[in-house]
């Protein structure tokens, strides 16, 4: 997370003075003329890593107004709700090692609806995947989807409920995605039905309703998660979180793992073993380990063929290679 220097922040700016209060009233820094330097990370929003020079202090600026245009006011409630739900998942008690999200330090809707974080030194689950696929350094990405799946299981222990999944949201949610596939002339009327077909045969199926909810991430992809030292995974990007059913997580990482590997490798295949590995950590942090992986295993096909369809979306991707996630999406979905 170094990003780009973009040069120092001027004191005429009113980034420096929102920097410098949170400096000292929220990192309790006795540096009297902070000297702050800004560097652009890449990600969806506008965001920056600003350096205090004298003591090295450093705070993440998430800038939500660049990407919501003239629309201020949904600019400021996604960066309020990202907010809050920093908070309400720190409140139980995910804070520090090895499981930590991120502490939000201050909130400004005049400043391009700003959202002040804390800065975490690690590495991007992105780069754990990268090494697998480019440098063949598979035991790292084994040891990190070890790390990840026990904080997974942690925060969702923490915060499961005792109301029943509404497995029907999220068949909305796939109806909205392949909405959005046909409007961008992805996919055609014929998938369309398929999909709608597909969709029904899973709601059916008991199986799909029997867990509890849980806090979920809501955007459980390789840019949102930080490792540290040993088992230590930090949480980042929360505007999504959302209560439902943990498989939106758990599928969410074991898609992103086959679509990296169908990107980058050109293999779905090689993406087997590392989702098998996660899928059985996670279960580990269960009294009935075999029961879970059973239920993870039964449920799974049905969130990842989900996600290979979210990926699919994208404009940057190639017609060709979204074609490619749009029927590896169905051969899982028809394991239905």
């Amino acid at each position: 997370m170094s990003g780009k220097y973009v040069g120092p922040v001027p004191r005429q700016d009113p980034v420096y003075d929102f920097l410098r209060k949170i400096l000292i009233e929220r990192m309790g820094s006795n540096v009297r003329h902070p000297e702050f330097r800004a560097f652009q990370l890449v990600a969806s929003n506008e965001v920056y890593r600003y350096e205090e020079r004298l003591s090295g202090t450093q705070v993440i600026g998430k800038f939500f107004g660049p990407r919501f245009g003239w629309d201020r006011d949904v600019a400021a409630s996604t960066a309020r709700q990202e907010y809050e739900s920093l908070e309400k998942l720190r409140a139980y008690d995910l804070v520090g090692s090895p499981h930590h999200v991120i502490r939000p330090l201050g909130f400004d809707r005049d400043i391009n609806c700003v959202l002040a974080l804390e800065y975490y030194p690690g590495e991007q689950f992105s780069d754990a995947i990268g090494r697998s696929i480019y440098r063949h350094d598979d035991a790292h990405l084994f040891w990190r989807l070890k790390a990840l799946a026990f904080f997974l299981a942690t925060q969702h222990g923490k915060t499961v409920s005792r109301s029943e999944v509404d497995f029907d949201a999220d068949c909305r949610y796939l109806d909205q995605v392949v909405d959005r596939l046909r409007d961008r002339h992805r996919i055609g009327q014929w998938d369309v039905d398929e999909f709608s077909w597909l969709r029904e045969c899973w709601r059916s199926r008991p199986r799909m309703w029997r867990d509890n909810q849980v806090w979920l991430h809501g955007d459980a992809t390789p840019a949102n998660f930080l490792f540290g030292d040993g088992l230590d995974v930090a949480a980042i990007d929360l505007e999504r979180m959302k209560r439902g059913d943990r498989m939106f997580d758990v599928g969410r990482i074991a898609g992103e793992l086959q679509h990296a590997f169908m990107v980058g490798a050109g293999n779905r295949y090689r993406a087997e073993p590392f989702i098998g590995h996660f899928f059985w950590e996670y279960s580990s942090h269960f009294a009935d380990r075999h029961r879970v992986f059973k239920a993870i295993t039964d449920r799974a096909p049905y969130y990842m063929g989900l996600n290979l369809l979210r990926i699919a979306r994208n404009n940057y991707l190639t017609d060709d290679y979204s074609g490619q996630l749009v029927a590896q999406a169905k051969e899982l979905l028809r394991a239905c």
